[in-house]
């Protein structure tokens, strides 16, 4: 009987030992992926290919020239830390030093350690080891860099997505940031709210474009995700606006729209925080009309009012919003803008809008270089 316990026990300890083994190496696994764990794997890797290219340079000095050695020092200051790199690079002028006195003096042949390879190698080790300082002080390993600004830019599209309407309903946003960038200062919030009979969307402009505002708006587009449906709408751009004063940034005011839409009834208010005017296309005449509230820009001053505009979609009625990117040009004013915007849209009156949106901006401002967002509501008919 006490065999058996003992075995089992034995049996036991095993499990737990190879239990906490997997739970370990599942740990530094992951820790080393997101830039926590040691490099002594890298560096161990790098400072054995610095003998190898050595070897390889002093056998075939015409086929693995001296400079080879630039190999390992560009990948050491993309995966190691800089305390990491200095033994690296120390290996490396250890390695030049040997190839300089078993080749001999760099006048007596080609395939030689010359002052140039010297010069070479050092540039590359001191640009390599800014980079390692740069990555060590922002705290972002570059096996990182690229999926957290790939998880950023995802985050904005879903932030970005608007939710299913009910039938005789069509919606639809195109945005084009600055430059053919992945990030941009036009974002799009939207939600159904009162019980999924309203639908409320907010279309806003930050200050600048491109990279410079992506930043910026990617934290203005969580905030006003949250205060979305939290607040009755008229709170809605009084919380915005005083959520940007307390940022204090130095260029920190934005444009922005909000549309409150009654998926029942068709009725709607817009209220505008200084951003352009909406425009609705009435089916029964053809013709477009400007919607757009009264407001100030968000983030200028504290305690401004925001009043609405009314108004009904009917069916085969079209909202559209925009942000200046679309009819805004150096030369031209912004009437002009509009006008030719509505001339393309009603290209659309007949076939419908379905696709509509990113054509648009194709049409009117393919090769504007600012941010560009365009979002579409039709009331079928």
């Amino acid at each position: 009987m006490a065999r058996g316990v003992g075995a089992e026990s034995f049996s036991a300890r095993t499990r737990k030992s190879a239990h906490r083994v997997r739970i370990a190496l599942r740990k530094s696994g992951v820790d080393y992926f997101r830039g926590d764990g040691s490099d002594w794997i890298a560096l161990a890797g790098l400072l054995l290919t610095v003998p190898a290219i050595a070897l390889g340079t002093m056998a075939m000095p015409i086929w693995c020239a001296p400079s080879a050695l630039v190999l390992p020092i560009v990948a050491g200051g993309l995966l190691l830390r800089p305390a990491s790199l200095l033994s690296l690079y120390a290996a490396a002028a250890a390695a030049l030093i040997v190839e300089s006195i078993v080749l001999g003096p760099y006048t007596q042949g080609p395939g030689r350690v010359t002052p140039g390879t010297v010069l070479t190698v050092a540039a590359c080790g001191f640009f390599g080891l800014v980079i390692a300082q740069f990555r060590a002080r922002v705290g972002v390993p570059w096996r990182r860099g690229g999926t957290m600004l790939f998880d950023l830019r995802e985050r904005i599209r879903v932030q970005s997505a608007l939710p299913r309407l009910p039938q005789k309903w069509h919606r639809e946003m195109a945005l084009r940031p600055a430059g053919g960038q992945s990030f941009s200062g036009d974002f799009v919030v939207a939600a159904r709210t009162n019980g999924g009979r309203t639908l409320e969307v907010v279309l806003t402009d930050v200050s600048g474009k491109g990279m410079d505002a992506g930043s910026r708006a990617l934290l203005l587009s969580g905030a006003f995700g949250g205060l979305l449906g939290q607040l009755p709408p008229h709170g809605f751009l009084p919380a915005a606006n005083a959520y940007l004063l307390r940022q204090d940034w130095d260029e920190g005011f934005a444009t922005s729209i909000h549309l409150v839409l009654d998926l029942d009834s068709g009725e709607f208010e817009l209220l505008s925080a200084g951003h352009l005017p909406a425009l609705q296309l009435h089916a029964g005449s053809g013709r477009w009309e400007e919607k757009t509230g009264v407001g100030p820009l968000l983030g200028v001053y504290d305690g401004a009012q925001f009043d609405p505009v009314k108004g009904s979609l009917s069916p085969g009625d079209v909202l559209m919003m925009f942000t200046d990117g679309l009819v805004e040009a150096s030369g031209r004013d912004i009437a002009e803008g509009i006008d030719r915007l509505t001339g393309e849209a009603d290209r659309y009156v007949a076939s419908g809008f379905e696709g509509a949106a990113w054509h648009l901006i194709e049409a009117v401002a393919k090769d504007v270089n600012d941010d560009r967002a365009l979002l579409l509501i039709c009331h079928e008919a």
